[in-house]
């Protein structure tokens, strides 16, 4: 029985890899399908921050004059929308809308005796036009709380009184600002709200503002704080379900902001009941908007192309500087980042994308696409067996096997989510992983035939053997395409994890792999006892010090902590400039040079084979360029092609460096040594 099944484990390969194989081709029109959704939405949006606008003009002699003279400036620039946050009270009358008083001092002005029992917050309007458009705004609000509100005039200008203090009645969120909201509007801008969550959710109030938006044109939707409109109150009245249906009647969506430490609580559910009408948006912080234009530029340039974002927020800021003893802004920055100097805007448009409101993607799918994912996800199970066939081929089979059931074990308890992740990540392990083996394979059998090459056979076979090994190593990405196509990981709703271990075990892999399989099938105590009892060697401390120096570099670049030097980022931004796509540098510059160099080297001295651990490490790169779900497909592709041919010809360079040492050594070595 033993026999048998190691029989039918032996034999296993050659239906596993055609098992690959058709999922690899079952995935390209889940591929195609992803494409076509990533080309809906082409519309680039700039908005700013209007209440870094207004902190601004409060340094100015004429802010109403400053405000639209800046709004103007902007909107020429290329800003199109304009972001309001929900108004109070404070607000309102540093804006010039209103004036509050406290029972206080409306007793002290009307030369009245101050209320002991009255502590109440008095409103008075600075103009018809004002009280016209917030009065409604005010009495909605108080009175969803339920405080009091009631009329009140003082000098022929009308008025509220709020039956609370101005303290608590500064606190309360109003309305964004309606007058406000009308002037931008007759100047053409788009408006983008920014919603938040402090008071108590009241359907009928948020269906009144959101007709007020409306009437206004409004798109899009963005929150403030640590979470969704309605979150607060979802466990006990589903707000958030409620919430949405508003928000599926008017047609508006909702935008989900990059890189934040913690997605905002609600914003998922939100989503998923909003339909996915959603836009990704990547914010400028006021301190980045000080920066060079150019850098300024560079960043909205990237973030359309490479990162799929389709909204721009722009933070603007104010400081004092005392060098010039005057309020400075970065509002003439950001200007020249979008025009003159930066040209975002041209850079933008020259990338395909245009100036308008951003709108969430159109996915694609396509008749039967669920049974194809299911063709792709056995073939990612067979992929994973086939990396147990190298290593402990006893397992093949029941790797396999155990794959399917717990496949079909997760389907059931619906948790296809941990499912689809987990497959994904196993099997891009494991395809860049084989195309080493078989590439440490490769390497033994030019090392066997050795004496019948020639320098221009090896430097023959180190490229194609390259080439066939990044061109096998990139099909891995297909997996992570047709295992995670949901629109949920292209918006970051949802993120690929795992990615740490996809950095190290391939490299991890592949260092076994040389170290214990070359030859064998399997590798036992006796292996392990006959490294140990192995002499160290020159040769093993040049190697382990390469790869620890390599380590803590491939360390100190790895994951979103990995630091740049300003050099790396000039050079960085000159092979934007000059491919429209910058590959990775860690791929070009040391990997694939390396991997040419190592098999042109150990084809002639054996232990030279060790320099393909370090060069895994391009392998495994290429693949997880397409764990960054939120990048196009073509982008990400492209990106690995192109290192690709950089790295064949850094390594040919490599190779005739290597052959100017040698030559050297071995003429003047032996004099060297005999002196």
């Amino acid at each position: 029985m033993v026999q048998k099944w190691q029989h039918w484990n032996n034999r296993s390969a050659k239906w596993l890899w055609i098992l690959v194989i058709i999922g690899m081709v079952a995935s390209l029109p889940v591929a195609y399908s992803r494409i076509q959704t990533e080309h809906t939405s082409q519309n680039v949006e700039f908005v700013f921050n209007y209440r870094d606008l207004i902190s601004i003009a409060s340094y100015q002699p004429h802010p109403q004059d400053y405000i639209r003279e800046q709004l103007q400036l902007l909107k020429n620039a290329g800003v199109g929308s304009v972001a309001l946050y929900q108004s109070n009270l404070p607000e309102l009358q540093s804006s010039g809308r209103l004036h509050v008083y406290s029972s206080a001092d409306v007793a002290n002005r009307q030369n009245q005796v101050i209320p002991l029992n009255d502590n109440f917050t008095y409103v008075q309007f600075t103009s018809k036009e004002n009280e016209e458009m917030l009065r409604p705004v005010l009495e909605r609000v108080f009175n969803s709380l339920a405080i009091p509100v009631s009329s009140w005039t003082y000098q022929n200008l009308p008025g509220l009184v709020i039956q609370t203090s101005t303290d608590d009645a500064g606190l309360k969120p109003l309305d964004p600002d309606p007058v406000a909201m009308k002037m931008l509007h007759d100047m053409g801008f788009q408006i983008v709200p920014r919603l938040n969550d402090a008071l108590p959710y009241n359907q009928n109030v948020m269906s009144e503002m959101l007709d007020e938006f409306t009437t206004y044109g409004v798109k899009t939707l963005l929150f403030d704080g640590a979470s969704v409109t309605g979150f607060n109150d979802d466990i006990e009245k589903h707000t958030i379900t409620a919430f949405a249906s508003l928000l599926k009647k008017h047609n508006l969506a909702i935008a989900a902001i990059e890189n934040l430490k913690k997605p905002q609580d609600g914003f998922s559910k939100l989503a998923y009941l909003n339909n996915y009408n959603v836009v990704r948006l990547y914010s400028l912080s006021q301190a980045d908007s000080q920066l060079d234009p150019i850098t300024v530029a560079d960043r909205f340039v990237l973030a359309s192309k490479d990162r799929n974002i389709r909204m721009m927020y722009i933070n603007l800021a104010v400081s004092r500087d005392t060098t010039k003893a005057a309020m400075t802004n970065s509002i003439d920055n950001v200007i020249l980042s979008l025009q003159e100097k930066g040209h975002a805007i041209q850079d933008i448009q020259k990338n395909g994308f245009t100036l308008g409101p951003a709108v969430a993607r159109d996915v694609h799918t396509f008749p039967m696409e669920r049974y194809v994912k299911l063709i792709v996800l056995i073939g990612a199970i067979a992929a994973i067996a086939l990396l147990a066939y190298y290593f402990v081929r006893k397992l093949t089979l029941a790797v396999f096997v155990l794959g399917l059931i717990g496949s079909a074990g997760l389907i059931a308890i619906h948790k296809s989510l941990l499912l689809e992740q987990g497959v994904a990540l196993l099997a891009a392990i494991s395809i860049p992983t084989i195309a080493m083996i078989y590439a440490v394979k490769a390497v033994d059998l030019m090392y066997e035939s050795r004496s019948s090459l020639t320098v221009g056979k090896r430097v023959g076979q180190s490229i194609l053997l390259f080439l066939r090994t990044s061109l096998w190593s990139l099909t891995g990405a297909l997996f992570i395409i047709g295992l995670l196509d949901d629109i949920t990981y292209q918006l970051v709703i949802n993120q690929f994890r795992g990615v740490s271990l996809l950095h190290f075990a391939p490299i991890a892999l592949t260092a076994l792999y040389i170290a214990f399989y070359r030859g064998k099938e399997s590798f036992g105590f006796a292996g392990i006892r006959k490294l140990l009892t192995r002499p160290i060697t020159l040769t093993w401390v040049i190697v382990l010090g390469i790869v620890g120096v390599v380590g803590m570099y491939y360390l100190s670049r790895t994951g979103n902590a990995g630091t740049v030097s300003p050099l790396e980022m000039h050079f960085r931004n000159a092979l934007e400039g000059l491919f429209n796509v910058r590959p990775r540098n860690k791929e070009f510059l040391m990997a694939h040079p390396i991997f040419i160099v190592g098999i042109f080297i150990a084809a002639k001295y054996r232990q030279a084979i060790y320099l393909l651990i370090i060069a895994s490490i391009g392998q495994l790169s290429m693949v997880d360029t397409f764990a960054h779900i939120h990048s196009p497909v073509l982008i990400s592709l492209t990106r690995g092609l192109l290192g690709m041919a950089l790295g064949l010809v850094l390594g040919l360079v490599a190779i005739v460096i290597w052959q100017i040492i040698e030559r050297c050594w071995r003429k003047w070595a032996p004099s060297l040594f005999k002196s």
